[in-house]
């Protein structure tokens, strides 16, 4: 096995492993709402997760570990994302929110104050902003 095939499955693993931590998230409530269903598939998309590995992290999910980043900034990079793809898909009003919330507390923000990050978040992402000045700006907010 050459060193780019040991990268590729990490990296193939580290997306399947925060996919199933997402899913966990949304069956939260015992239940995969339609708006969950639909994000999930652009997620499963956006991070090369197979029609097959799909399946089998739906059925399985809970056989992942839950590995919210450590580091602020990538909570932040994976934040700055969820909230781009909720918001180029028009997922709108309460479905938004709530699916976002969710993410974000399944993240490692804390329940408390996860209101306001998604709040500011998708402002952020509604204005156009780019990565850097929204990392900069959600650092911001608590100060």
């Amino acid at each position: 096995m050459s060193f780019a095939d040991l990268f590729d499955s990490g990296f193939k693993k580290r997306n399947e492993d925060h996919f199933a931590s997402i899913v966990r998230v949304a069956m939260d409530d015992g239940i995969i709402s339609e708006a969950e269903k639909d994000f999930l598939d652009r997620l499963a998309r956006n991070l090369s997760i197979g029609e097959n590995d799909y399946k089998i992290i739906l059925k399985d999910y809970k056989s992942h570990p839950i590995n919210p980043p450590h580091s602020y900034d990538i909570r932040l990079e994976r934040l700055y994302d969820l909230a781009r793809m909720v918001y180029v898909d028009h997922i709108e009003g309460d479905d938004e929110r709530a699916i976002l919330t969710k993410v974000s507390v399944g993240l490692g923000f804390r329940p408390d104050n996860v209101k306001y990050v998604v709040d500011k978040a998708l402002t952020l992402v509604s204005n156009g902003v780019d990565l850097d000045t929204f990392i900069n700006e959600i650092k911001n907010m608590n100060r």
